[in-house]
């Protein structure tokens, strides 16, 4: 067994003996050298390398042994082979890749998370919406029960049962539907239907609230006992919900124009109909409640915003009433915004409208404090 390792030893070093790279080691003659002769030196050289390493990086190994061992000059490092000594790149460009897919994966995982997550929760909310309408749907039909049955005070027990009265329940098929983009015209066909098939007005709550839908259901809904078997009180309330009142009707005839598709005919019968909702908004139905109405909404235009806002506020509906109130406001704020105005000119230049006779500059008005009241009258 020791014979034959020495052999195979022998061997390999006769044959490294006949190299020409073993005998005059050069940079030349390591290059003319394929891969399996550059083990075969490594190993003669004691060189530890990996099996797996590619050609290039096991010469590179046995050059830095030669010039470690001063058989080879360093400037042939310089010279020689420049690649990485190990697998640097492709192993970076690997683990680039790896990180990116697993960079990937965990986004999809959690874009899935929270897709999922956001789903449950659109569910879990259309679940406790769908419970809030169930609910409103079995007041709203509790309430209906009650009010037929007369539970409600001050109701007859009767009513709806009673042969010779008025029943309910056999009316509200003929109630129109209710539409949420045209609330107004619903009303109107409600209530047109309710004079010509004769509903005592006492019981148009009722039957109106059947058919309602969406946020009017809401608005019902959060009406007391009272309220809610008050018809005008409903609508007026409905109506306000969907922005339909008098300011809403205003705005709707003054910013209304006419569309390149429509004729003039068509725009003046539009332009007429806003002003007409806009007037029975405000009850408009004589000469003098309509130059009122025209006279407060000019003496608007022509204030500055405060006090627009005031008004507007106060809902005041006579030109008269109007200019009181907007009296009373500048008066109120008079003093305040004078003495503000003073104030910050003070830091400026001296105070001409009040004179300066006694040499007080601004800044020593700063120090005496604001003008008084009196003073600013």
């Amino acid at each position: 067994m020791e014979s034959s390792r020495e052999f195979n030893f022998n061997a390999a070093f006769l044959e490294l003996s006949r190299n020409k790279f073993v005998t005059s080691p050069s940079v030349e003659e390591l290059d003319s050298l394929k891969k399996s002769e550059i083990v075969k030196v490594a190993k003669h050289y004691g060189i530890e390398f990996q099996p797996l390493m590619r050609k290039d990086e096991i010469k590179r190994y046995v050059l830095e042994y030669l010039v470690d061992e001063g058989v080879l000059p360093s400037t042939v490092l310089e010279t020689a082979i420049t690649v990485p000594t190990d697998n640097t790149f492709e192993l970076k460009r690997l683990e680039l890749e790896m990180n990116k897919e697993i960079r990937l994966k965990e986004m999809e995982r959690e874009m899935q998370k929270e897709k999922e997550e956001r789903e449950m929760q659109k569910e879990k909310e259309e679940r406790e919406m769908q419970m809030q309408r169930e609910e409103k749907a079995r007041e709203h039909e509790f309430r209906l029960k009650q009010l037929e049955l007369g539970v409600i005070k001050g109701s007859d027990p009767k009513i709806g049962l009673d042969t010779g009265g008025f029943d309910v329940s056999k009316h509200v098929k003929f109630v129109p539907k209710f539409q949420e983009d045209n609330v107004e015209k619903f009303f109107n066909h409600f209530e047109k239907l309710g004079e010509q098939l004769k509903w005592p007005r006492d019981k148009w709550s009722i039957l109106i609230q059947s058919n309602f839908t969406g946020k009017a259901q809401e608005v019902y809904s959060a009406l007391s006992i009272e309220d809610s078997m008050d018809y005008d009180k409903v609508k007026k309330a409905i109506l306000q919900a969907y922005e339909l009142v008098p300011e809403a009707y205003r705005q709707k005839f003054r910013k209304y124009r006419k569309a390149d598709t429509q004729t003039y005919v068509e725009f003046a019968y539009q332009k007429e109909r806003h002003f007409d909702r806009w007037c029975a908004s405000k009850k408009v139905s004589t000469f003098d409640t309509l130059r009122q109405l025209m006279l407060v909404e000019e003496f608007k235009r022509c204030v500055n915003d405060d006090i627009k806002t005031h008004l507007e506020e106060n809902k005041a509906d006579n030109l008269k009433e109007v200019a009181n109130l907007a009296d009373q406001y500048a008066l109120t704020h008079k003093f305040g915004k004078v003495g503000q105005t003073q104030n910050k000119g003070q830091f400026n230049r001296p105070n001409k409208k009040y004179g300066n006779s006694s040499g007080t500059t601004g800044n020593s008005g700063s120090q005496s404090g604001s003008i008084s009241p009196t003073n600013s009258g």
